[in-house]
């Protein structure tokens, strides 16, 4: 049979199932990924289940999202993530040497390899011909311990890229093409495989762009091959030595076909709020800013810089907007000081931060209320900007540079200057000294935690019957984001689940907290649109809810992540058979569901009444015998305690 790439990765690693679409497989995982936001309750995680050393070829911890110190809580994080590395063999790269996704394929990713992420734009390393997936932090905490990861097998979608990126456009358009067409659920039970003649053109960096942006599509993750450009990159970064080849057989085919002729493009931007809401910046070009900035895990690479500093190089941006520049690593930010470029962006205006994910997250650099944020990083969900009334649109470096310039959404095509080339230096510096490796003996090392670290709260079983009020009812792709906030009020909290709980959809409802709080005993619904948890990976979406005392969500579909990391902590996520149904149940209904446990365990169809209405609905659960298990009893954490204690 010949293979593509995908298909030989997960061949590679399947040590469970078929490689048959909608078949559950469980794959051998070589590498994970945890950044900070997520990161410190893995590590709580695997004290729970009394973990003595991880078990994968290589784990790396980033403090990347939380290095705002405005008091303890975040510097005392830090404090316990370096301990708990040493403690349990783990990389940890230290606050200030950049976002974990370009960190990782500049030193440790390696093709063949499957990556494991406690973030879900972990599947930018599919750019080096890596099968790289972003998970819920427990996911990642069992695959340390060296359980496999389980996945039910996708959908391969072929994009065959021809001709050439035009003046003025670069990888960014590219996924925005591909969001354009798709929307924000359309790579939902797929993986994207990019192959074609125009794939010579595209550098690793720039497929980061493109496979970082899978995520906003809601796919599994998006694969690239291992070809001569993934070879420069590593010997670009002293790893030559890592490369291998990995190209699909001549004449493998996909399940699904699609073509983008990269000639065609032209400069595209995505509106507030979602990712999925494209159009070409010439249609909106006119609009005033009040911010642009450059950086992030979508744009990390050093053209990504040093493509904005050549456009301001001698100019200087509009009085009224912000240009913000976010080195994405240390190593980057050193290399465009070395090249002169850094001092191009600053003499222009440019206000340099951290290297870290900052902007991104809600971790500053929130924008004025109501005014336009040009940004270069993935999302623009509402409010994850840090301001509430945001305008974030997402856009090429080059848009943002232009605009930067003129003040208001610019098309870079009409700058009255030639399209900047960027060529990458042969010699680069390399910086690894912020990276510490793991320690040769764990065993004698105390975990350092501050007072703000509380222990994982108990998840009891699932009950037999819930009677309880619908508290929220949401429309269609309500993110994580939503659910959960990030941002530098909530997410220092990320390691005390009674403390961020009190966040949870207080972008929604302010009340939402103090409502749940009162029938937490009993138990509480969320009715859900379509697409419900949709974007980041963190856990914390479906931790905080249950600790409120949320025992159910019944929507009309689940993005993949969250809806996993329901099922890990007990969860039970239910989708309407009949979607209609979603019209009939208002906030506040009282619904039952009896003889539960039966029903889950013995099948997959749910009765839902409406206690209130007096109206009963047909949901399934969709779970497979391994996911009801865990919801059986309560929580993924009970069955790994109960089955590594017999």
């Amino acid at each position: 049979m010949r293979k593509n790439v995908t298909q030989k990765l997960i061949e590679s690693h399947l040590v469970e199932g078929r490689m048959e679409a909608g078949e559950e497989v469980g794959l051998k995982i070589d590498q994970t990924l945890t950044q900070d936001a997520t990161g410190t309750m893995v590590m709580l995680e695997l004290e729970a289940m009394g973990l003595r050393r991880v078990k994968t070829e290589l784990s790396a911890q980033y403090v990347d999202h939380n290095l705002l110190q405005t008091d303890f809580k975040n510097a005392d994080d830090h404090l316990f993530l370096r301990s708990a590395c040493k403690k349990f063999g783990i990389w940890y790269s230290r606050p200030g040497n950049g976002v974990s996704h370009p960190v990782h394929m500049e030193r440790f990713g390696i093709p063949g390899m499957t990556l494991l992420g406690s973030d879900s734009h972990t599947c930018a390393a599919g750019s080096l011909g890596m099968l790289a997936i972003g998970a819920g932090g427990l996911e990642v905490a069992l695959a340390m311990i060296g359980e496999p990861f389980y996945v039910k097998m996708p959908r391969i979608l072929g994009v065959k890229l021809t001709g050439e990126l035009p003046d003025w456009v670069s990888a960014k358009d590219v996924i925005l093409e591909m969001l354009r067409r798709h929307g924000v659920d359309g790579g939902i039970g797929k993986i994207i495989e990019y192959y074609g003649p125009a794939l010579d053109r595209l550098s690793a960096m720039d497929r980061h762009v493109i496979a970082n942006m899978g995520a906003e599509l809601g796919a599994t993750t998006s694969v690239f091959p291992s070809d001569e450009a993934v070879k420069l990159f590593l010997q670009s970064q002293g790893r030559g030595g890592d490369w291998v080849e990995l190209v699909a057989d001549e004449g493998a085919d996909h399940d699904e076909h699609e073509e983008i002729n990269l000639s065609e493009l032209e400069p595209l931007i995505a509106l507030p709020s979602s990712p999925g809401n494209v159009v070409p910046v010439r249609e909106v070009a006119g609009r005033e800013i009040y911010q642009a900035m450059i950086g992030s895990s979508a744009n990390p690479g050093l053209r990504d810089f040093a493509i904005p500093a050549m456009i301001v190089d001698g100019k200087q941006v509009h009085d009224r907007v912000s240009f913000d520049i976010n080195p994405t690593s240390r190593q980057i930010l050193e290399n465009v000081t070395e090249m002169g470029l850094l001092g191009k962006l600053i003499r222009a205006g440019g206000r340099i931060h951290q290297a870290g994910c900052n902007g991104c997250i809600g971790m500053g650099q929130a924008p004025a209320t109501g005014r336009i944020s040009l940004r270069t990083v993935p999302r623009n969900f509402p409010g994850r900007s840090g301001t509430r009334e945001d305008q974030v649109y997402l856009c090429s470096p080059e848009t943002a540079a232009a605009s930067a310039l003129a003040g208001v959404i610019t098309d870079p095509r009409t700058l009255k200057m030639e399209s900047p080339k960027f060529l990458q230096p042969e010699r680069l510096i390399i910086n690894t000294d912020m990276l510490v490796p793991p320690a040769k003996n764990g065993e004698k090392v105390a975990l350092e935690k501050g007072p703000n670290i509380a222990p994982l709260p108990p998840f009891n079983p699932l009950p037999d019957s819930i009677e309880g009020p619908v508290l929220l009812k949401v429309e269609d792709n309500i993110s994580t984001d939503e659910i959960m906030p990030a941002g530098e009020q909530v997410l220092p909290y990320r390691s005390n689940i009674p403390a961020i709980s009190k966040f949870v959809f207080a972008r929604i409802d302010e009340t939402y907290h103090d409502r749940a709080i009162r029938c937490a005993r009993s138990g509480s619904f969320i009715v859900g649109g379509r697409n419900y948890g949709q974007g980041s990976s963190r856990e914390h979406a479906a931790i905080a809810p249950r600790y409120l005392g949320l025992k159910a969500v019944i929507a009309k579909s689940f993005a993949r992540i969250h809806r996993q990391n329901l099922v890990n902590f007990g969860i039970l996520p239910l989708t309407f058979v009949d979607p209609a149904d979603w019209e009939k149940i208002n906030q506040n209904d009282v619904l039952i569901l009896s003889s539960l446990r039966e029903a889950v365990r013995h099948g997959n169809q749910v009765k839902v009444i409406n206690k209130t209405k007096g109206e009963t609905y047909a949901t399934v659960h969709m779970m497979t015998e391994r996911q009801v298990e865990m919801v059986l009893a309560g929580s993924l954490i009970n069955l790994m305690r109960e089955r590594h204690n017999q």
